[in-house]
């Protein structure tokens, strides 16, 4: 039995521009809202590590779009790959494609054929293409040349990671939203103790949000420090 393809996958509603902490990156962020608008590049290639926010501003991008009247789709190839190329069909007539985690289907034939057609249709149609990948173009290990050759013809921007003063700032705001009070102090240790790319450390500042709830504490240190012992 074939496998039934997805036909949607939901835009983060907490990833917006507003909420990106752009430090360094601030060039990458204004480069993904133009696209998001029609405004910018045919082709925005955003690369980098890990937890450097690539799929924030995809994220960020389509809820842009969609907020300038626009439509828009956003796909995480790493988990969509398994569907096969289908997925890509009809995604030409998207005002914006956003392709998660390109280098997961690189190398595979159909996929890449495929992905060819898709940036040749989007362009014919004046419509616009952001990728990401852990990798420039040239170090992407693409077999089909000329889909290497399309890749390196937009803007490519590299991602770097955050000064821990912007990471602050980042937990600060995003605590803020929750209604939850972090303290410097109290940053300062989850930067010193825990992941330190922001994926995580939002996502743990989430955890210890429920947590405090549930336990009716202030997070504080030691509080933290208990947190992580009973999951560790």
């Amino acid at each position: 039995m074939a496998q039934q393809i997805p036909l949607h996958f939901a835009v983060d509603p907490l990833q917006t521009f507003e909420a990106y902490c752009a430090g360094p990156n601030a060039e990458a962020a204004a480069a993904a809202r133009r696209c998001a608008r029609g405004e910018g590049e045919p082709l925005l290639y955003l690369w980098g590590e890990t937890g450097l926010g690539k799929t924030h501003l995809i994220n960020a991008a389509c809820r842009e779009a969609f907020r300038s009247g626009r439509s828009a789709a956003c796909l995480p190839l790493a988990l969509v790959g398994e569907y096969g190329p289908a997925v890509l069909d009809g995604m030409e007539n998207q005002n914006l494609v956003c392709l998660d985690d390109i280098e997961r289907i690189a190398g595979r034939d159909d996929w890449e054929r495929q992905l060819f057609g898709l940036f040749n249709a989007l362009r014919d149609a004046g419509n616009t293409l952001v990728v990401t990948a852990s990798m420039p173009p040239a170090e992407l290990p693409v077999a089909l040349p000329d889909l290497k050759t399309r890749l390196a013809w937009g803007l490519t921007l590299r991602l770097h990671p955050l000064a821990d003063e912007h990471k602050l700032a980042a937990l600060e705001r995003r605590a803020g939203e929750l209604g939850l009070e972090l303290s410097p102090q109290v940053g300062r240790f989850l930067l010193s103790h825990c992941r330190r790319d922001m994926a995580s450390l939002q996502a743990l500042l989430e955890e210890l949000d429920r947590a405090t709830l549930a336990a009716k504490r202030r997070l504080t240190i030691p509080f933290v420090k208990s947190y992580l012992e009973d999951i560790a």
